[in-house]
């Protein structure tokens, strides 16, 4: 088998299966265990997989620039943020992550939204100010340019002291078995004080990112109440978060 056949067979194993461990590739391709090896590392240099521990993932699709993620799926983060809005209750309070999703998530709420709205995301806090929410806690720290919210020590220890009803979780890659992920490290520590500041843990993900890994974890799947997403995404995509005991909205 030529390396190009080799390696095209590695990524339709990897879509159909979500997960390849690389000590069971050498016999299902006829090949050594070096040969697998490079192969992974290529198509990880290449950006078409992700190296985990003991194999691959696939990686997650979403654009670097935050830019370039406002054209991406944007029909889905819609559908996303309608689901995820049936879930806020009037007189909460409510943590709203950054990203274009959350912002999304804004504009589905109702005119006027009674309740508290905290958020690390300039975007978000004003969208929500402009959606006539009256109680928006801006969330201070260094902006970090990547993902548009703000990071470091003093956004951790400003939600250190936030005791919330829900949290609409921005998410960037989900993995049943490698968790929430992102492509930024200080957001990811942000995320991962997020997940323990709520009762209810609402994961904003549209289908591209579902069963994707990108570098940092903020938590495991399951640090999740509930899942938000689209309503076309197959049984089979969400069976894996269901059996780790999170609801999911559709």
């Amino acid at each position: 088998m030529l390396k190009e056949e080799r390696q095209r067979r590695i990524l339709e194993l990897l879509a159909r299966e979500g997960r390849l461990v690389a000590a069971e590739l050498p016999d299902r391709l006829r090949v050594s265990g070096y040969t697998v090896r490079r192969d992974l590392e290529e198509l990880a240099e290449a950006g078409l997989l992700q190296r985990v521990h003991g194999g691959a993932v696939p990686r997650s699709p979403v654009a670097p620039s935050y830019a370039e993620r406002e054209e991406q799926s944007v029909e889905g983060k819609r559908a996303v943020a309608a689901a995820a809005a049936g879930l806020w209750e009037p007189g909460q309070v409510a943590i709203v992550d950054g990203g274009t999703t959350a912002l999304a998530l804004v504009d589905q709420l109702p005119r006027e939204p009674h309740g508290t709205f905290v958020t690390h995301s300039p975007l978000v806090a004003a969208a929500l100010a402009q959606r006539g929410a009256r109680d928006v806690v801006l969330i201070g720290g260094t902006l970090d340019a990547g993902p548009m919210v703000a990071v470091g020590a003093e956004t951790v220890r400003a939600y250190e002291r936030v005791t919330a009803d829900v949290c609409f979780l921005g998410v960037w890659s989900l993995h049943p078995a490698a968790g929430i992920t992102s492509r930024y490290r200080e957001e990811a520590d942000v995320r991962r004080v997020l997940v323990e500041r709520a009762d209810r843990v609402v994961g904003l993900a549209s289908r591209d990112k579902l069963g994707t890994v990108a570098a940092f974890q903020s938590a495991p799947a399951d640090a999740l109440t509930h899942l938000a997403t689209e309503p076309d995404v197959p049984a089979a995509a969400l069976d894996p978060f269901r059996e780790l005991g999170i609801a999911i909205a559709q």
